[in-house]
């Protein structure tokens, strides 16, 4: 039997797993209380269909993609109608949240009686013949899931505690979006200073790698600073504030805040990033 799958909510991500699911057939459902007309016409456009949260709780999975700072909100929100649920559904957390949060949204669903899933997206939204989308999952549960294998997503088990797909996502998301703010300052620093044309001419030089890197990240960071505020933050949780490295993420998390700021403003700093890129030349 193809099971159905509840996703909430339809935002880029996961409207882009919806889309996948939908186009093997199978039944998704999503919320959209509190949603744009945008969101609206995302979920429509991947064939998610709409119904209220008593409903979402008959799926077979009921998904969560939401931005980091919402993760637990939601899980306490669906956890009385998951737990009057009959039939209960594997509760899935997909968000980039640190184990610490994650454990706190797994003991807010254990009262309701749902199988649960602790789990971490690395890639972009799917896209149609894509396969650089994975979603690693960890826990007892994990297999169950994995069952979306079958259905156009690309599910990895991961053996280990049910949070060891969480540290996988902040590990990775701290390399690639640490790296991409690291460079971001840096870019804007060296404009300040007058050595913009210079650092891009020895970047190209020694590092070509990494500056095709900063081209392609730093510009696809500005529509998406303000979602990875708290995801950095979560990252310099999952580090430890023990350690030094603490605060350089939370650094990046302030970096990303002003970046953010800056993209719904005059957009100053990144027309600086895209000078120095040569993106408005």
């Amino acid at each position: 039997m193809i099971p159905t799958v509840a996703i909430v909510a339809p935002g880029s991500m996961g409207a882009g797993v919806a889309e996948r699911l939908t186009g093997h057939n199978v039944k998704v459902l999503t919320s959209l209380a509190g949603r744009s007309a945008a969101s609206a016409k995302r979920a429509a456009a991947a064939g998610m269909q709409a119904v209220d949260d008593r409903q979402l709780a008959e799926a077979d999975f009921l998904v969560s993609i939401v931005p980091p700072g919402e993760a637990l909100a939601l899980a306490q929100r669906l956890a009385p109608v998951l737990a009057a649920a009959n039939r209960k559904p594997v509760y899935v957390e997909c968000n980039a949240i640190s184990p610490p949060t994650l454990l706190k949204v797994a003991e807010a669903i254990k009262p309701t009686g749902c199988a649960f899933v602790g789990a971490g997206i690395i890639g972009p939204p799917p896209k149609p013949g894509s396969s650089n989308t994975r979603i690693y999952a960890a826990g007892p549960f994990a297999r169950n899931f994995a069952v979306l294998n079958d259905y156009g997503l690309i599910v990895r088990v991961l053996d280990g505690p049910l949070t060891a797909a969480s540290a996988l996502k902040m590990s990775y998301a701290g390399i690639t979006k640490g790296f991409t703010a690291l460079g971001a300052a840096m870019m804007l620093a060296a404009t300040r200073g007058g050595s913009a044309e210079a650092l891009k001419a020895e970047l190209a030089e020694s590092q070509p790698e990494l500056l095709g890197f900063l081209g392609r990240s730093v510009p696809g960071m500005y529509g998406k600073a303000y979602r990875w505020v708290a995801e950095m933050d979560e990252i310099s949780g999952f580090v430890g504030d023990n350690y030094a490295e603490n605060e350089m993420l939370t650094a990046a998390a302030r970096f990303y805040e002003r970046m953010a700021a800056d993209q719904a403003g005059e957009k100053k700093e990144i027309a600086v990033m895209d000078q120095f890129l040569g993106k408005n030349t």
